[in-house]
């Protein structure tokens, strides 16, 4: 499976094997492992918190819910876990806009521009069946590709893990 073929999967299904919003987090950590976990995404609260499988990034609720997936492509090599991308999980990076757009139109995913990201040095745009965004750097003339995102599933948590205290908010 080629990278291409991986985004643009999860462009029409709106999930990567056991990742998607809304996914619970004990059934992805069951099919994934251990992920690194790069810390908390407020100043002062303990959740919600950004974990990573390589490029994979997921935003987990305090809930203990998927809450945001994006998969970074800004750098040289995109490293997905293998056990969800049936190989090494190393893929080349700098993908052009041009070749997303004709994967995805291979693939029979319909897209359109997405103004509200679209300014400055980069452009953007949705994969209409999941929401997907693609946001693209612009450099020089051709976009590339900085990072794939599966939009949130935007619920307000009001949830508060049983044993957990004041402090976990």
């Amino acid at each position: 499976m080629e990278i291409l073929d991986v985004l643009t999967s999860m462009a029409k299904t709106g999930r990567l094997g056991p990742v998607f919003s809304g996914a619970d987090w004990n059934d992805v950590t069951a099919a994934l492992g251990e992920p690194w976990d790069i810390g908390t995404t407020s100043r002062n609260r303990k959740w919600p918190r950004l974990f990573a499988y390589g490029d994979l990034e997921l935003s987990v609720c305090r809930c203990r819910k998927v809450s945001l997936v994006c998969v970074q492509t800004w750098r040289e090599v995109v490293e997905l876990p293998p056990s969800v991308v049936g190989r090494t999980g190393a893929f080349p990076a700098g993908l052009r806009h041009a070749d997303v757009v004709s994967a995805l139109d291979k693939a029979g995913c319909s897209w359109a521009p997405y103004p509200p990201l679209t300014f400055g040095d980069q452009c953007s745009l949705v994969a209409i069946p999941s929401r997907a965004n693609f946001t693209f750097e612009i450099q020089g003339e051709e976009p590339v590709l900085n990072v794939m995102s599966l939009p949130g599933d935007g619920h307000d948590c009001s949830a508060r893990p049983a044993g957990r205290d004041r402090r976990d908010r």
